[in-house]
């Protein structure tokens, strides 16, 4: 099978085109063809040498990618909820070593979900890491309410996206910042509110909200906290978590939360049935072949990609 593996931290430098064996299944797995894979920042970062890489690196080969979607084509013994030429999708074993720059994946039948008829493979792998990022943080961790007001940063991109979706359809007033160029996409998205983050900084003209979900850096988590509602919540899924920032929150009364996603197919399965009724689309922005992955991973490390970069086979 073709594969793109990992041989120095270097970037998408570092990614080397190999023909590679099929894998073998475990009776918990099945044997999924790829059709399409989703790229998220934490690719760039570990194929640079930061985030999960020194968990990863001893790994050979050292094949990154989490999210897919695809046909399955064989199925290990102790499988029931997938039969042969089923369409699933899924975020595949992370934090651990997922495998998905490839032709053929050996992916947990519990990370997967069956994909809707009316939803494209590339909208499907798309709907993986970043969705239940939103999910996990929003629904799972904060659980937002009705009425509640919940700030989304980067609301144009592949976790923001979703997360202003998810907030919308739970009842909530949602606000997105973005730059300029995302405005329209972002309220096309449900949100009630826009902030173009170079024309005005949030915490000096935001009334205080009771959720925010933050993707970005410690200085912009710091000033996140001013505008949380004592009883409220910050949420992050980035660096910039400290033990000062800590206690800060705790003399305001804020829970600070840092949440890395894992791989959950029950998780996967709700958000196909959004998907399907129309609570939730995937915006995919660019399309990319496979040989052109180290390409697509270029530019999801440019930082200003709207919605999801997915690569097809």
């Amino acid at each position: 099978m073709k594969t793109f593996v990992l041989t120095s931290p270097t970037g998408a430098s570092g990614l080397e085109r190999r023909d590679l064996p099929t894998p073998t299944l475990s009776a918990n797995e099945v044997l999924v063809k790829v059709s399409a894979i989703s790229l998220n920042p934490v690719d760039i970062k570990c194929a640079s040498g930061k985030a999960l890489y020194d968990s990863l690196k001893d790994n050979d080969p050292l094949i990154l990618g989490w999210d897919l979607a695809g046909k399955v084509t064989e199925i290990g013994a102790g499988v029931s909820a997938f039969a042969k030429g089923d369409r699933v999708f899924g975020m595949v074993n992370f934090p651990g070593h997922g495998r998905a720059y490839a032709e053929y994946v050996a992916a947990p039948a519990d990370h997967l979900a069956h994909v809707p008829d009316a939803i494209s493979d590339a909208e499907a792998a798309a709907t993986t890491l970043a969705a239940l990022t939103a999910w996990q943080n929003l629904i799972q961790l904060a659980d937002v309410q009705t009425g509640q007001r919940v700030l989304v940063h980067a609301a144009g991109g592949g976790v923001g996206h979703y997360a202003v979706q998810l907030a919308k359809e739970r009842g909530a007033y949602v606000i997105g910042t973005s730059s300029a160029s995302k405005r329209d996409f972002v309220l096309g998205l449900g949100a009630d509110e826009h902030i173009d983050y170079h024309e005005a900084k949030f915490e000096e003209v935001l009334e205080p909200v009771d959720v925010v979900l933050d993707s970005l850096d410690a200085d912009h988590l710091s000033r996140s906290l001013k505008i949380v509602k004592p009883g409220g919540h910050l949420l992050t899924i980035a660096a910039g978590f400290t033990d000062a920032l800590e206690t800060r929150a705790k003399e305001k009364n804020v829970t600070l939360t840092h949440h890395l996603v894992q791989s959950d197919g029950g998780q996967m399965t709700a958000l196909a049935e959004r998907l399907t009724d129309g609570r939730l689309r995937a915006e995919v922005s660019k399309t990319y072949s496979f040989d052109q992955l180290p390409e697509a991973l270029r530019d999801v490390q440019g930082g200003s990609t709207r919605g999801k970069v997915v690569v097809v086979l």
